[in-house]
């Protein structure tokens, strides 16, 4: 399967790397490059990335996806998300001297996967309280979680190219099937 950032927000980029929720279920994150090549993909700068990343990345997707489909979350989901945002907090920038005089310096975080996480972490206490919906795909094989920011708040499908087209091949040759004797 492909990396799929179709959720709206990162957060929800994270909780759909769990694929196919509604059979068994099909895990991207395999292993440390796989969440390395993600977090790449996802914009965020990492180092190396450790197995126990890994477990950190799926317990933290985990708490994500109950807490924003949820509507009353369990106190040790909503504690892990604030626990991992407050991790990492960003590195302010600094003055330093360069050749041309005074700059801005922004250090690098300590630990790059850290703050990853946290900001992923940040995204989701964004978008918890918002009022925005945060709805499952209509597809019957999909499942990916997306954040509906259609005006009407009537967004069916993660994505109108893959699931959307799909759904309305199917709709439109069934009703060929019907209309033909």
């Amino acid at each position: 399967m492909e990396w799929v950032f179709d959720g709206g927000r990162a957060c929800l980029d994270l909780v759909n790397t769990r694929r196919s929720r509604h059979t068994e279920g099909v895990e991207l994150l395999t292993g440390p490059d796989a969440l390395a090549e993600w977090l790449g993909l996802a914009g965020f700068t990492t180092g190396a990335v450790t197995a126990g990343n890994v477990l950190a990345a799926k317990a933290l997707r985990e708490a994500i996806d109950r807490v924003l489909l949820t509507r009353l979350p369990k106190w040790k989901d909503v504690d892990l998300v604030n626990t991992t945002a407050a991790a990492a907090p960003a590195a302010p920038p600094r003055l330093a001297f360069g050749d041309g005089g005074l700059c801005r310096e922004v250090p690098t975080p300590p630990d790059p996967v850290a703050s990853a996480f946290a900001a992923l972490a940040a995204d989701a206490i964004d978008l918890a309280p918002s009022g925005a919906a945060v709805r499952i795909c209509a597809a019957d094989d999909c499942g990916l979680r997306f954040s509906d920011a259609s005006p009407r708040r009537n967004r069916q499908w993660c994505s109108m190219a893959r699931c959307g087209n799909r759904a309305k091949a199917r709709a439109h040759y069934a009703r060929l099937r019907s209309d033909t004797p």
